[in-house]
């Protein structure tokens, strides 16, 4: 052995000396459950479809000031008055899509009152401009000034048409 042999030079410190190799064979590993595979990496999430528009909001009001006084034109008007739930919301959903087609920026929807104030076509009007045939067309929506009708009509603002 070398390092038997090998000294320190004076003024050094001398390697420690070399611990005694085990030269015993090992032992043989004891069966056991197999070795477990690391899972696969979990699939990346697929893109969800594109988010549908937000539901229609109230109007700014100074939009809704300049079409109280018609500064911002009233492209078309439509009249609810005696008509069904169902025949109501199919007429304003063409309506909607036709004044936004024309490139009307702002429509009146009369509503009317109903029977002591709780008309059922001026409280589901909002929740049909929400809807999928017209949410993407309208920007918003507010209770209409007294000469164009007050509580029993809304202005109704259309987005620009895309290109």
């Amino acid at each position: 052995m070398v390092a038997a042999t090998v000294r320190a030079r004076p003024g050094k410190v001398a390697p420690a000396p070399p611990e005694p190799v085990d030269e015993r064979p090992l032992p043989k590993a004891r069966p056991g459950p197999p070795p477990v595979a690391a899972a696969p990496p979990a699939p990346r999430p697929k893109r969800s479809a594109p988010k549908p528009p937000p539901d229609p909001e109230r109007i700014e009001p100074g939009r809704k000031r300049r079409i109280a006084r018609e500064r911002e034109p009233i492209g078309g008007r439509l009249d609810l008055h005696g008509m069904t739930q169902d025949q109501a919301r199919a007429v304003l959903h063409g309506f909607i899509e036709r004044a936004h087609e024309r490139g009307d920026r702002a429509v009146l929807i009369i509503t009317g009152k109903g029977v002591q104030g709780d008309g059922i076509l001026r409280r589901r009007v909002p929740d049909w401009l929400g809807e999928p045939p017209s949410r993407g067309r309208v920007a918003g929506y507010s209770p209409a000034e007294r000469h164009h009708g007050g509580d029993g009509a809304l202005y109704v603002a259309l987005k620009r048409r895309g290109g």
